[in-house]
C-alpha cells in the first residue's frame, strides 16, 4: 500500500501568528511505504506558542530519520514504538518548560502523531487536536484532553454543549505546560480506500461532520491536487463562519500500490 497526502495551514482571521505546526514525512523502505504525519497547536504569548510547536515537531521529524529505521524489521514494533515516543515526548516536555521558565512564560503545545506502517496505524494525542478515519462514515478516532470532555464523560453536560462552552478550548494537559503528561495512545489496521484526518482544534468548530465527510471522503479526494483544493475550501468555510483561531488540516489517503 501507498499514500497520498496533503497539508494546509492558515493563520486564521484574527491572530497575527501561526502557532500550530504540522509534518508530513515519507520513506520507501524494503518493508514498504512508511509515513510519519504531525499536527501541534501551540499555546503561549509572544508567539512562544511556535517555538513550543515546532520544537515537537523538530523532535518527531529526528526520530524518525534516525531511530524508526531500526523498527522497522520488528515482528510486533507498538511496544518500541509508543515508549520511544514516550520518552520523546517527556524530553520535549522539559525542554519547553524549562525555556519557559527562563522567558517568565508559559508555552505549551498540543500533540497528534499518526505513524502508518506495514498496514497499522500507531497514534500518539496530548490536548485537543484530532485524528478522524474516513471510510462509509467521519470516525473520530482520539479522544480531547480537555475541560469539556472530562464533563462529557462524566454525564454534567452534552457534546452539544460541550461543542459551544465557554471553557471549550480549556486543556488538561499538554506538552511544555504540564508537569506530568499522560498521552493517550491508539492502533489499528488501514486499508486502501481510507482517508485519514488530522487537524488543529480550529479546523473543526464550525463546519459539521457531514461536511468533513462530503468533501473529504475517498470518492472525491481523487489525487493530491483534489486533496489540497478541498483542504483549503473547509478552512476557508471556517474563516467565512468567523473562526478566529489558527487552523490546520493534514490528509493521508491509502492507496493500493
Amino acid at each position: 500500500m501507498d499514500f497520498l497526502t496533503a497539508a494546509h495551514t492558515d493563520v486564521g482571521i484574527r491572530k497575527t501568528t501561526n502557532q500550530d505546526s504540522a509534518l508530513v514525512m515519507k520513506a520507501q523502505t524494503d518493508c514498504g511505504s512508511v509515513l510519519l504525519t504531525v499536527i501541534c497547536d501551540g499555546m503561549g504569548g509572544l508567539a512562544k506558542g511556535e517555538v513550543a510547536s515546532a520544537t515537537v515537531i523538530r523532535a518527531f521529524g529526528d526520530w524518525f530519520e534516525r531511530e524508526l529505521p531500526k523498527l522497522l524489521h520488528l515482528e510486533d514494533p507498538e511496544r518500541m514504538i509508543f515508549g520511544e515516543w514516550e520518552e520523546l515526548v517527556m524530553d520535549c516536555n522539559r525542554r519547553i518548560s524549562e525555556y519557559a521558565g527562563r522567558l517568565g512564560l508559559s508555552m505549551g503545545t498540543t500533540l497528534n502523531t499518526a505513524l502508518f506502517m506495514k498496514g497499522r496505524y500507531y497514534l500518539i494525542n496530548i490536548g485537543d487536536s484530532r485524528a478522524y478515519m474516513i471510510s462509509n462514515g467521519l470516525y473520530q478516532l482520539t479522544k480531547d484532553q480537555s475541560y469539556v470532555q472530562r464533563e462529557v464523560d462524566l454525564g454534567h453536560i452534552t457534546p452539544e454543549e460541550a461543542a459551544v462552552h465557554p471553557q471549550r478550548n480549556m486543556l488538561l494537559q499538554c506538552v511544555g505546560a504540564s508537569p506530568i503528561i499522560t498521552p493517550d495512545y491508539y492502533t489499528g489496521a488501514y486499508e486502501p480506500g481510507q482517508v485519514y484526518l488530522q487537524c488543529s482544534d480550529g479546523f473543526r468548530h464550525t463546519i459539521t461532520p457531514e461536511e468533513i465527510f462530503r468533501y473529504l471522503n475517498d470518492s472525491v479526494l481523487t489525487d493530491e491536487q483534489m486533496m489540497l483544493e478541498n483542504a483549503v475550501y473547509l478552512t476557508e468555510l471556517n474563516k467565512s463562519r468567523h473562526e478566529t483561531d489558527n487552523i490546520t488540516v493534514l490528509l493521508v489517503k491509502v492507496i493500493g500500490e
